[in-house]
């Protein structure tokens, strides 16, 4: 029993670092895409005033998408590792009831 905790408490970590890597990726695929499109309005010359605002506009959109992706997954990556620990403890209840003789349900 002890195996299938520690391997369960490795899948429930793998997974929330899964979670992070992706928003990650999400976060520099946002990022790039920004970039892109203004590098892609620097190139179509309008007045630079223009140009220099919207750059400014999707870039600050982009960050906050980014940052919004990232911080919901270190919530569920958070909230994965509760009930990991709260799984824990309950099989180690039941490894110590079972070691004991307590009553067993």
């Amino acid at each position: 029993m002890p195996n299938e905790v520690a391997s369960s408490v490795e899948a429930i970590d793998a997974e929330a670092e899964k979670i992070l890597e992706e928003a990650r990726t999400r976060a520099s695929e946002i990022l790039r895409k920004g970039r892109e499109e203004a590098k892609d309005i620097l190139s179509s010359q309008p007045p630079m005033d223009d140009v220099k605002e919207e750059y400014e506009r999707i870039i600050h959109e982009a960050r906050a998408e980014a940052d919004k992706k990232i911080e919901e997954s270190r919530k569920k990556a958070s909230e994965i590792s509760t009930s990991a620990d709260s799984k824990v403890q309950e099989v180690a209840e039941r490894i110590v009831d079972i070691i004991t003789g307590a009553k067993l349900t």
